[in-house]
């Protein structure tokens, strides 16, 4: 029993999450050829986020009949309509961004998740720094590394090291990259996982409150589908855009049902169980999934420039995320002396 407990705990959010992250990947390289041929990310997120809702559709009811879930109060109702905000705007500036860049900057600037959390965090003053501990000062080094890697990767393309000048399987012939504003589509995924991070930090707060993924998401893509909607009808004025078929309709599909879906229901569960940190740990490793995907499928070049900044953020990366699980270790073994017996008779322990 033990063994099938750490399997649970251990083995499945690792091979889950891992599993997640690459699917993204490949959703958002389907995604850029499918727009690369001219479907419009708005409709796009329109479609996608419907599929995800309707898939969704009988969580609520199995949430409402629950004896240990607490009572869906309209407190909660709120914050999850707030986190759908959040969520679909952020989608909006993502794909955005990709349509004019590319899947692998997408997925290096991702990595800027955890610096832009301690920033955040420094901000609403949630946390302190102190320049004195190790863990701090790993965070603000890490945190000034990962936006210098994102710098890189967005200002300096450098060399081509990987060219792929054929037509690359089948999805080569539809992608037209020339016209892409790589800049723009930087600063625009920045702004995306700015409120990526904030998504996190909300999100976790509703699973405490609320712990039941498949409604809180079914929620959230009922008020991403609305504004994304709201956002699709001023936007595009050409009632053709609406159409999807070929390549355009699978990637619509597959969207809904893995990455609005699936995706979110996973992440919202392996924040429950192991939290932010170690969702966030596994990042990095999208990137080499994203170049090859990008040479081998949309004839992608990778440039010099990508593959510095990658590194450094990369490195920026870890070091914030090594600072970060310093300072849980701490504040565990804080815990664990406060609750230990022979700690217990001491009043300033108690107070803390």
């Amino acid at each position: 029993m033990g063994g099938r407990d750490w399997c649970l705990r251990e083995v499945v959010p690792f091979s889950v999450v891992i599993t997640m992250d690459s699917i993204s990947v490949g959703m958002t390289t389907l995604f850029k050829a499918a727009n690369s041929r001219g479907m419009s990310y708005h409709v796009f997120l329109v479609y996608a986020y419907a599929i995800a809702s309707l898939l969704l559709l009988p969580a609520p009811f199995f949430s409402l009949k629950s004896r240990v879930l607490p009572p869906l109060s309209l407190a909660i109702l709120a914050k999850i309509g707030l986190l759908g905000l959040i969520g679909g705007f952020s989608q909006v500036l993502g794909y955005a961004g990709i349509s004019m860049s590319s899947p692998t900057l997408g997925s290096a600037i991702s990595n800027l998740t955890p610096a832009l959390t301690f920033i955040l965090a420094i901000l609403f003053r949630m946390e302190k720094v102190s320049l004195s501990r190790r863990s701090s000062q790993a965070k603000i080094i890490g945190t000034v590394m990962s936006i210098s890697g994102a710098l890189v990767i967005t200002l300096y393309k450098g060399l081509p090291i990987i060219f792929n000048p054929k037509p690359s399987l089948l999805l080569y012939p539809l992608v037209h990259s020339s016209n892409s504003n790589w800049v723009i589509g930087g600063i625009l995924l920045t702004a995306e996982y700015i409120l990526v991070t904030l998504w996190y930090i909300l999100l976790k707060q509703i699973m405490k409150e609320y712990p039941a993924e498949m409604t809180v998401i079914f929620f959230h893509n009922v008020v991403a589908s609305f504004m994304t909607a709201i956002f699709c009808l001023v936007t595009e004025h050409d009632i053709n855009v609406w159409k999807v078929q070929g390549i355009g309709l699978a990637s619509v599909i597959c969207s809904g049902l893995f990455g609005k879906c699936l995706n979110n229901i996973v992440h919202s569960w392996a924040i429950r169980l192991k939290g932010p940190f170690y969702v966030a740990m596994f990042r990095p490793l999208s990137i080499p999934v994203a170049v090859a995907m990008g040479v081998f499928f949309l004839g992608d070049t990778l440039h010099l420039g990508s593959l510095i900044g990658a590194t450094i953020l990369s490195v920026g990366f870890y070091i914030v995320m090594w600072g970060k699980g310093k300072e849980e270790m701490v504040e565990e073994s804080g815990e664990i002396r406060v609750d230990s017996p022979s700690f217990q008779k001491v009043p300033l322990l108690q107070e803390r």
